[in-house]
């Protein structure tokens, strides 16, 4: 197997030559209204994906993140045309490709698809791999067309650091490689849309890091909408425009990444995305109480019971650093497990039933068994649900 080479220098990305297009003269927008899907046929017990509405516009990367079997790669093959939805419609730049009454097939729908294991043919070379979806010499293709496609793909292999690489098999090249090749195939037909599943979860470390960083730029230089299944939190946060978060095939929040860790839209979003510690409360004269501490709206009000859903359990998302921890013999708190994070340990815990993580400095190891107290700390910031009302610790 090849040694990964060097990424791409991105700020001297080559330029499509002029008698080459970049891309479609618009990237693709996607819009699914009232979605729902179950395998099976309508026989089958079980929804996974319940009541979707989602919209990608021209030009965005949009993430579909969660956890295994929420249902990001059933809604990736139901825009890609792989599936037909159960119910609701899916429409590609305004036309409807999917619904109760009209359905596009596939390969007519101009979208690529990046899948999770390069899906690349052994027994051809990185230069056939590339090539292989581009419309092939008859009576509809001109030879001045079907050159310019195959300066297309000189031009992607270029961008995506395969120059050189041409005649090599998939065996002969690294992970890394592989992923750009197929990246490069997906690419090459000049779609208006680009579906990656999970595309950099086979990958090292270091090589995942860097086409992650790349992907973005070459999206631009294709002038080419995409979306990136992913169930890495941070993945999202770092590549995508905004980030649609799913569970249970159910839309939790469709958001930018800033309003996601500020404003998480329930107690699942915030505990997949920021890992955040979420406690239990209830509500006493106006005022939320919690074991650790009260709690108050950040404004002047107090808490209206009429704000909150009837009879739903309080849960309280902690913003920031809103704990501290002490080691304690007699505490009721207890160490769990600890896992070294270079500059500071992350400490697991538990209190009273509720699991917790928190943040330590390395000069302050706790061990696991180790039991310790645990308190609010003044001002400290947080959510309530169901409401999303902003609160501070008193």
């Amino acid at each position: 197997m090849a040694v990964e080479a060097p990424a791409p220098v991105l700020a001297a990305m080559p330029a499509a030559p002029q008698c080459v297009s970049a891309g479609p003269a618009t990237a693709g927008s996607i819009a699914l209204e009232q979605v729902w899907h179950r395998y099976g046929g309508a026989s089958s017990e079980g929804w996974c994906l319940q009541d979707l509405n989602l919209s990608l516009e021209p030009g965005e990367l949009l993430g579909l993140l969660g956890p295994s079997g929420c249902g990001k790669t059933t809604l990736l093959r139901l825009i890609a045309g792989f599936e037909r939805p159960s119910r609701g419609r899916v429409l590609l730049d305004g036309r409807e490709v999917a619904g109760p009454h009209h359905w596009l097939v596939p390969e007519r729908r101009g979208v690529g698809m990046v899948f999770q294991d390069y899906a690349l043919f052994p027994h051809l070379t990185a230069w056939q791999n590339a090539c292989f979806g581009l419309p092939r010499h008859s009576s509809h293709v001109s030879v001045r067309g079907l050159l310019q496609a195959q300066e297309r793909v000189r031009w992607l292999l270029s961008l995506l650091g395969l120059e050189g690489l041409e005649q090599r098999y998939p065996h002969a090249l690294s992970g890394g490689q592989r992923q750009r090749l197929a990246l490069a195939r997906a690419l090459a037909p000049a779609p208006r849309l680009l579906l990656l599943d999970e595309p950099f979860s086979n990958l090292d470390g270091e090589v995942r890091l860097r086409l992650r960083r790349e992907l973005p730029a070459v999206l631009r230089q294709c002038q080419t909408s995409a979306v990136l299944v992913t169930h890495d939190p941070q993945e999202a946060l770092a590549v995508c425009d905004r980030i649609a978060v799913l569970s249970a095939g159910r839309l939790e929040q469709c958001a930018l990444a800033q309003e996601l860790v500020a404003r998480p839209a329930s107690p699942f979003v915030a505990r997949f995305v920021m890992q955040a510690n979420v406690l239990p409360g209830r509500l006493q004269a106006g005022e939320l109480q919690t074991a650790w501490g009260r709690w108050r709206p950040s404004g002047s009000e107090s808490i209206s019971p009429q704000t909150l859903l009837s009879g739903a359990p309080l849960e309280v998302v902690l913003l920031g650093e809103a704990l501290a921890l002490e080691a304690d013999p007699q505490g009721s708190a207890r160490v769990l497990g600890r896992e070294f994070h270079g500059h500071h340990w992350q400490l697991h815990l538990e209190d009273r039933g509720c699991p917790l993580t928190l943040q330590m400095p390395l000069e302050r190891p706790l061990e696991p068994g180790q039991c310790c107290s645990l308190r609010l700390i003044r001002g400290g910031r947080g959510i309530l649900f169901p409401g999303g009302l902003p609160i501070e610790v008193v």
